[in-house]
């Protein structure tokens, strides 16, 4: 017998006027999502989801394009001033930040939460081009 697939419940998340923009940029992808300021996303979007494939995801033109359809969902639900936390060393970091302010989302402050070892594993040997 076939097991039956329940559906997940979607989250009613609270949205006020003030909340968070998280930007995580790797060397592949980048992914944008804006939460309240509660810290539970209101909408979310990456440079995969919007049909950018291998090394067009790192770019900040995806950035941009990510950055726009999240912060429109998320604009359209009352947000308007965010903090921005950016975290990875990818491109696209500063153009998705761009977009969202045009996007009519306030950008109060930039804060960088980019993990730094303090000399933990050993480095991966450098690329010979």
């Amino acid at each position: 017998m076939a097991k039956k697939t329940v559906a997940a419940k979607k989250r009613n998340v609270k949205v006020d006027a003030n909340g968070q923009l998280h930007v995580h940029s790797s060397f592949n992808n980048i992914i944008v999502s804006l939460a309240n300021s509660e810290g539970q996303i209101i909408s979310w979007s990456s440079a995969g989801k919007m049909g950018f494939r291998g090394s067009k995801k790192n770019t900040p033109y995806a950035a941009q394009m990510a950055a726009q359809d999240c912060a429109k969902v998320a604009f359209d639900l009352g947000l308007r001033k965010v903090k921005a936390y950016v975290k990875g060393p990818g491109n696209g970091r500063e153009s998705a930040i761009r977009t969202v302010h045009g996007a009519g989302i306030e950008v109060t402050e930039i804060i960088d939460v980019t993990p730094l070892p303090h000399n933990g594993c050993r480095p991966p040997k450098r690329r010979r081009v």
